[in-house]
């Protein structure tokens, strides 16, 4: 599921030209994922009171991530998962040549860049499910926990605590590969996930207008999320 050869560049090739790469509902997604994470972590950390707002960010998560798997078949161009999900091989060939100056830049996802998300999304979601079920054995209960005994509960708790790990190493990694690329290969990544846009040296068709595509998939699962959790 590699993309076409043309969204391949030389670092020499590219020019002042902007080129729309993230559509809005993806990059809305983008950060009010960090935000809620962020918020997430807070409000468990600190606990007590605030577990109710840890949970309500935890609903909003999971809407968020339930979106973002749709769009990724249906939303824009580079955001769609055939789009920067590479085989085995091709991320093994990018991997060995993306310490060269002449190593391919890639208009959406790189390679490595592309199983990274998958990742991410994957640690998400598992968080956020069995957040649906976890319980902290005083007063908080999500709220699936009545549809499981004691004891998967107590199991879903305890991988819902380690898997804080698993996301927090992810984080890091993301970040370290955002400033890589930044000092060391002088490709801003930051920009284009606020402006939608990135210098490229061709053409692309990926400017579609889909918000209402994006609106209608956004409320239908809030709601399909609503019925769940109240």
């Amino acid at each position: 599921m590699n993309p076409d050869a043309s969204e391949r560049s030389k670092p020499s090739e590219a020019s002042n030209r902007l080129i729309l790469v993230w559509d809005l509902p993806t990059r809305l997604f983008h950060w009010l994922l960090v935000m809620l994470v962020i918020a997430s972590f807070a409000t468990g950390k600190i606990g007590g009171l605030w577990m109710q707002y840890h949970m309500w960010s935890g609903y909003a998560i999971f809407g968020l991530l339930l979106f973002r798997v749709a769009w990724g078949f249906v939303g824009g161009r580079h955001a769609r998962f055939s789009n920067f999900v590479y085989g085995p091989g091709a991320v093994l060939r990018y991997a060995r040549t993306m310490l060269n100056r002449e190593a391919s830049r890639h208009l959406g996802h790189n390679p490595l860049g592309g199983w990274s998300v998958l990742a991410m999304l994957i640690a998400l979601l598992v968080q956020a499910v069995t957040g649906l079920f976890a319980n902290d054995d005083i007063f908080i209960e999500g709220p699936l926990y009545p549809w499981v005994s004691k004891a998967t509960s107590d199991w879903l708790t305890h991988i819902h605590k380690l898997n804080q790990e698993v996301i927090l190493l992810l984080v890091a990694v993301h970040v370290v590969a955002v400033f890589f690329y930044l000092i060391l290969k002088h490709e801003n990544l930051i920009r284009p996930m606020f402006t939608g846009r990135k210098h490229w040296g061709a053409e692309d068709q990926s400017s579609t207008n889909l918000l209402g595509m994006a609106a209608l998939i956004a409320s239908l699962l809030a709601l399909g999320v609503f019925l769940l959790v109240r």
